[in-house]
């Protein structure tokens, strides 16, 4: 078996959400980089993205927004919220935030994800190499300094003065890092669709219910994702029992959309989407840094999942050519970039987790407090103003006091409801 040596200033190990757009601001910097992938080539899977205003900006700044494909992108306002069954609880409007980012963008599959991967390949200090496997670190004492990877038949080891693991919830680089982890795998997780529709959506509906939870998203081509939640582990049984009585589910949920519900023919048309969170108490070590799913993967209730893992690499992006400078690529100089992403990942986690309590819910109490909140919201701009603040990426901070979750319950009132403005602390 060949055997090649590489030496470089950055490898990246994951070029998913957060890896490639790391390695696009690296390029764009002229920082030398490799990026190693273990897929042959760029994702072609069933995976619809919503770029919430901060993976927008993060777009923006690296120019790309302005260059995603019109015909494969549509701009989301409004997103209702519903109970199963049709009742509307609430109704947030992404026109109510800041321009030029006041919107949703939903994009057809991998459309931004392959924009970013074009630009890696076109840039002159950064190599992409697919088909490329991690197979260990290479250390001098307790400092990270490379590599080892495998790439077809030839073994290859790359030095490097950071390795940066991008692999997601199940990070091999954070394995051998030995950081220890907690991956909790939540019980239910999403059947997610892609279908043509036959009648016009032109706005996001979310249906909340007992233990159900079905959302729809308008995309271009007047195609609309779906995503419906099912328990972990149950995608076969689920197909197993036929295409009509998942119909027949969606339709008692939102029977105004059974002409679309009729679009799915195929099980080819729909994926699994399982959900993890992860957690560890450190991202980074001498001569390495996680980031990414593979440092705080979280529910997608968030909504933050993908836009935190690029607003991890835009600001390490913005630390190592500081540290190349100095030749400091300690633990200590790396957590600069830890610690001013860890607030609002940390709070994002905790906030998915409560949404998951009370949304994913077949207890009749906690439903009615759901049910409650989101009524409340819709009467209440200040409140709302924060829930869609923290969803757009925008909040660092929780959007909620213990003061404010008395009032979101209905049991206090609340002298600053109709002033939105009252809600844009940080």
């Amino acid at each position: 078996m060949a055997e090649a040596m590489i030496e470089t200033d950055i490898v990246v190990v994951g070029a998913g959400g957060g890896g490639a757009v790391l390695a696009l601001a690296l390029a764009q910097k002229g920082i030398r980089t490799i990026v190693l992938e273990q897929a042959p080539g760029p994702p072609q899977g069933l995976r619809g993205e919503i770029l919430q205003p901060n993976g927008q900006q993060v777009l923006d700044q690296l120019g790309l927004l302005n260059k995603l494909p019109v015909e494969s992108t549509r701009t989301v306002q409004k997103f209702h919220f519903c109970r199963a069954g049709g009742e509307r609880l609430c109704t947030v409007d992404y026109g109510d935030l800041p321009p030029p980012y006041n919107r949703a963008v939903v994009t057809l599959p991998n459309v931004a994800h392959h924009a970013i991967l074009d630009a890696i390949q076109a840039a002159q200090s950064v190599s992409l190499w697919y088909g490329a496997t991690f197979t260990g670190l290479l250390r001098e004492h307790s400092q990270v300094v490379g590599l080892t990877a495998r790439r077809g038949s030839e073994t290859v080891t790359v030095k490097a003065k950071v390795v940066v693991g991008a692999d997601g919830a199940l990070s091999k680089v954070r394995e051998v890092l030995a950081i220890p982890t907690d991956v909790h795998l939540y019980p239910q997780g999403y059947l997610i669709a892609i279908l043509d529709s036959p009648i016009l959506v032109t706005e996001a509906k979310y249906f909340v219910g007992k233990k159900t939870i079905l959302g729809m998203f308008p995309a271009a081509g007047n195609k609309v994702y779906l995503f419906y939640m099912i328990a972990a582990g149950s995608y076969d049984r689920v197909k197993e029992q036929g295409i009509p009585a998942l119909q027949q589910a969606w339709t008692a949920i939102d029977p105004s959309c059974e002409p679309l519900f009729r679009a799915l023919r195929d099980w080819n048309q729909t994926a699994f989407m399982p959900t993890k969170r992860v957690r560890t108490p450190t991202w980074v070590a001498d001569g390495a840094v996680l980031i990414g799913d593979a440092a705080h993967a979280m529910n997608p209730h968030a909504s933050q999942g993908r836009m935190q893992a690029m607003v991890d690499a835009m600001t390490l992006a913005d630390l190592l050519p500081e540290c190349l400078a100095e030749k400091n690529f300690s633990a200590a100089k790396l957590k600069n970039y830890e610690n001013a992403r860890r607030p609002q990942v940390a709070m994002l986690q905790r906030l998915a987790d409560e949404q998951v309590l009370f949304w994913n819910t077949a207890n009749p109490v906690l439903g009615f407090l759901r049910d409650r909140v989101f009524r409340t919201l819709d009467r209440n701009a200040r409140l709302r103003y924060r829930v869609l603040s923290t969803t757009a990426g925008l909040r660092r901070s929780a959007p909620f006091t213990l003061i404010d979750r008395v009032m979101a319950a209905g049991f206090l009132p609340d002298p600053s409801a109709k002033d939105m403005a009252a809600g844009t602390m940080r």
